[in-house]
């Protein structure tokens, strides 16, 4: 077989993959559009919905050997960074086709691959089925964990502005004592020798 007939396979087996991919994503209603990656592979990006974690951007990147599957979870801990990489390696026993990982910047990801033989509706279905269900399933532990601080702060930037606590339920048992009486002044920082009348937003992650 001649270079020219070998990257003519290549290509319809990975244009294949690519529509494969679409033509699955389509059926279950998922929002995607195709990309391309830095070394010319086509990729299609998919949001998949959840309930805790909204939506979870996931890039499949389609090469000769098979899919890399890429999402981003959540951003690098703000503390106990140790404690949230302990909970995610303990994950990573019971995850199928995915793993926990952190990038240059200690950003959270799950990552996998799918072999080209492999790739079919169903396994992708599998595959993407468990990106969901790690990524919203273990969002706001990941949370409880790494931004405890930040969600309390919330919850008094909240309750002093005496906005709406209801996507903060979860996180109701963060709230102390403390937190309250804090509220009551019109307290926002957590700094005890900050104004009382503190209004700055905490940065939580999406």
């Amino acid at each position: 077989m001649s270079h020219t007939e070998d990257r003519a396979d290549n290509a319809t087996t990975i244009e294949g993959s690519v529509a494969l991919i679409e033509a699955v994503l389509t059926e279950h209603g998922i929002e995607h559009n195709r990309a391309g990656s830095g070394d010319g592979s086509p990729s299609v990006v998919a949001v998949l919905p959840g309930e805790r974690k909204l939506k979870t951007t996931c890039l499949l990147t389609v090469g000769q050997h098979g899919v890399r599957v890429e999402a981003f979870v959540c951003r690098h801990a703000d503390e106990d960074a140790e404690a949230v990489y302990k909970f995610l390696l303990r994950r990573n026993r019971h995850l199928f086709g995915v793993h926990y990982t952190i990038d240059k910047i200690d950003d959270i990801y799950l990552v996998g691959r799918i072999s080209t033989e492999s790739l079919t509706e169903d396994e992708l279905d599998r595959v993407l089925g468990q990106v969901l269900e790690a990524a919203d399933g273990d969002f706001n532990t990941i949370l409880e964990i790494g931004f405890h601080t930040s969600i309390r702060r919330e919850w008094r930037w909240r309750t002093v502005r005496g906005e709406s606590l209801r996507n903060l339920d979860a996180f109701e048992h963060l709230v102390t004592e403390e937190d309250r009486a804090a509220a009551a002044r019109g307290q926002i920082s957590l700094d005890r020798g900050a104004p009382a009348t503190a209004d700055e937003r905490p940065d939580l992650p999406d």
